[in-house]
């Protein structure tokens, strides 16, 4: 595969060692209404990340580390703030999948559609509504 796949890989894997340290944090602050859907959104992004390094390894690369830490986009003092957390980081995970798909192909380019709808779809739950074209919005 090209390099821009396995740029695009990196960058995703990335976007998913933030979100699994975003989700301790969301877990922390989300109270038990929804702490079951932070559990397996955290185990969900765990799984991405993992599938993601392997990814990397058979693109010829070294998957990058995760962060000792992580700033977060705004404080996250309360369960509001967790749900306003959660939801950004779905956002920010499509974006990133979106790119994969442009520049992947085969099975690596079906994964990131797979990980793009699944971030959308949290990210509405999280927020109440969604976008019109998820992963791109930023781009708009």
């Amino acid at each position: 595969m090209s390099e821009a796949a396995l740029e695009a890989a990196q960058a995703a894997l990335a976007a998913e060692h933030a979100a699994v340290y975003g989700y301790g944090v969301v877990g922390g602050r989300v109270g038990d209404a929804r702490m079951a859907e932070a559990t397996a959104a955290h185990a969900a992004h765990r799984a991405r990340r993992d599938a993601l390094a392997r990814a990397v390894r058979d693109l010829g690369g070294k998957p990058a580390a995760s962060a000792a830490a992580y700033a977060l986009p705004f404080p996250v003092p309360d369960a509001a703030a967790a749900v306003r957390l959660a939801a950004e980081l779905e956002d920010r995970v499509a974006g990133v999948y979106s790119d994969l798909v442009r520049a992947a192909e085969g099975p690596l380019r079906r994964e990131a559609a797979s990980a793009l709808r699944e971030a959308a779809v949290r990210a509405v739950r999280w927020r109440g509504s969604g976008v019109a074209f998820p992963g791109l919005a930023e781009r708009l």
